[in-house]
């Protein structure tokens, strides 16, 4: 790579923290504050719905792609929505650090929401730049580095804004993340660049729906379009599925959240950025089937780990191989995941088509990730405790089956779709 590649490389990293910050503050670290507070794992079930913003946001994607932020628009049409963004999550996390859950739950939760819309129009924006900044068989390099990005920000949002938390106070923790927040998108401004795309369809609002899932459809066929949807709404079910629920394991589990934070912050770091670039190395190696294959299998079993440490005493160690391999395999998985949903992408519709595949991709994990609290508890009153927890952890791992499938039985088109690409 040339200095330019490194540099786009290098911006799509604080890009990827930009994105992945708001989304681990609002859904992963949120659980483990009201957790921590004594909210019912069902009531945290519900409110992690927030995320359904993520799930439906290709329904304001094409005003992004045909507007600019006035004023801010001196960074190009993508980073003017970026900035605007940020200054809205910067704003509602301060807001937020002054609320008390216990005793506002309802407000508290509101200005979630609004970190979580502004998180999802932020990420329409930077997945419609990374696309446009460079062909395909640069976007593994640009995926890696958006990936480490967002896994560098899972690990400042939890494992250092728990250490935080515990040491200081929630309020101080989420304050301190907002301050983060300003330092890395003046950084990732300056680093970047961005260029008018020309191939992009500019078109009213019901025609940037229309018109993109029309040449989606044509590009695949409608039986292979329908097949590639359903592998897309199916692929990731497993940690989007369990997501909310892995901070209240880990406190209910005896850790403390200090505990929590360093195990995560030291392992999973060296874990995640092995798990990132591994998947750019498969897909270069071995192709995009193969890695879809592995990265799923991979994310089965790992979870499946978290069923046998529910029937284990508290074990520090158990924890840390525990999060290392589910890290490696959700880096793998992330990388390989967003390669295969740009090789689906048209260079004229990236914003909506991109935001429609990763709103499909998420949609359907978000809606049962609202019911996971009420699963643990179902069977929890079904199997007691440390049984009620094994069985949920074993039957999110089983969801991943039906996507590691259909891959398979369809083997014949993603082999010869990454030839021809």
């Amino acid at each position: 790579m040339n200095k330019k590649d490194y540099l786009k490389m290098i911006s799509f990293t604080g890009f990827g923290f930009s994105s992945g910050l708001p989304y681990v503050l609002i859904l992963i670290t949120l659980t483990a504050w009201l957790r921590d507070i004594g909210i019912d794992l069902s009531l945290i079930g519900f409110i992690s719905w927030i995320s359904l913003t993520y799930s439906i946001k290709f329904l304001w994607a094409p005003f992004v792609d045909r507007f600019s932020v006035p004023l801010l628009n001196i960074f190009g049409s993508r980073r003017s929505w970026i900035v605007l963004m940020q200054i809205i999550i910067i704003i509602s996390l301060l807001i937020l650090s002054n609320v008390n859950p216990i005793t506002n739950l309802t407000f508290f939760a509101f200005i979630a929401l609004i970190i979580a819309l502004a998180g999802s129009i932020q990420d329409i924006a930077i997945d419609a730049f990374r696309i446009e900044s460079a062909k395909l068989e640069d976007q593994g390099n640009l995926a890696a580095g958006y990936q480490f990005g967002y896994r560098i920000a899972i690990l400042v949002g939890s494992s250092l804004a728990l250490i935080i938390a515990s040491n200081f106070s929630w309020a101080f923790a989420y304050q301190l993340m907002a301050l983060i927040f300003v330092v890395n998108i003046v950084l990732s401004m300056l680093v970047s660049s961005e260029s008018k795309n020309i191939e992009l369809k500019k078109l009213g609002h019901v025609d940037s729906i229309i018109e993109p899932l029309k040449d989606f459809f044509s590009r695949f066929g409608i039986k292979m379009a329908s097949i590639l949807l359903f592998i897309v709404a199916t692929y990731r079910l497993t940690d989007i599925v369990m997501g909310p629920m892995a901070n209240p394991f880990y406190i209910d589990l005896g850790y403390s959240l200090e505990e929590i934070g360093y195990i995560v912050k030291v392992v999973a770091l060296f874990a995640t950025i092995f798990g990132v670039f591994l998947g750019g190395i498969l897909i270069k190696k071995i192709g995009l089937y193969k890695s879809l294959i592995i990265g799923a299998i991979l994310v089965m079993a790992t979870n499946l780990f978290f069923s046998y440490a529910a029937l284990s005493e508290k074990n520090l160690m158990l924890l840390a191989s525990i999060v290392a391999s589910d890290s490696i395999a959700a880096g793998i998985v992330g990388t390989v995941n967003i390669t295969f949903l740009t090789s689906l992408v048209s260079q004229k519709y990236t914003g909506f088509q991109y935001a429609l595949l990763t709103s499909l991709m998420a949609f359907l994990g978000k809606v049962f990730a609202g019911f996971s609290g009420l699963i643990v508890e179902t069977f929890q009153n079904l199997y007691g405790f440390s049984y009620g927890w094994m069985s949920f952890y074993i039957f999110t791992s089983m969801l991943a089956i039906p996507a590691i499938l259909m891959i398979y039985h369809n083997r014949s088109f993603f082999i010869l779709n990454s030839a021809n690409q």
